[in-house]
């Protein structure tokens, strides 16, 4: 009888270990997971705009979300994007997708989550990159006016 008990105690103990593991948040696993830059897209327009990153592994994702305005309304996933971040050793690293919201005229612009892959220690900074939106056929380049606050993102 007492083994019994035993092994239905330690299943019971087991399950709940497992269920807790599979229930945990898991770390962040980039830091900062939001910065803002004040971009510059030339005729298009300028203002602040927001990143957010994400990272599984070696994938990692960014949404932009600006407070430049949609000269006219978008179709969801209408959007070819590539975002250009700058390492901090050096070379580029690239985000690209073609999902967006749908977007109504005078919506704020927003692309993403855009697709990259990233390496443990990876210092990513959108000062010196770009973000390229392919519209209509209409290429519209934006810049950062300088460094992203907090900082770079840190992939680990």
């Amino acid at each position: 009888m007492r083994s019994k008990r035993f092994g239905i105690g330690a299943a019971l103990a087991a399950g709940t270990l497992a269920a807790g593991l599979a229930l945990a948040p898991g770390a962040a696993a980039v830091v900062p997971e939001t910065a803002t830059i004040t971009a510059d897209c030339g005729v298009y327009g300028g203002g602040t705009a927001t990143l957010t990153a994400t990272q599984d592994g070696s994938a990692a994702t960014v949404t932009v979300t600006s407070s430049i305005t949609a000269p006219l309304a978008l179709a969801e996933d209408s959007i070819t994007s590539t975002l250009t971040l700058v390492a901090a050793g050096g070379g580029t690293t690239a985000f690209t997708g073609t999902e967006n919201p749908p977007m109504a005229t005078g919506d704020a612009v927003t692309v993403g989550p855009l697709s990259g892959t990233v390496a443990p220690g990876d210092s990513l900074e959108a000062f010196g990159g770009s973000l390229e939106m392919v519209i209509f056929g209409l290429t519209v380049t934006c810049t950062a006016a300088g460094p992203q606050a907090p900082g770079p993102f840190v992939f680990e």
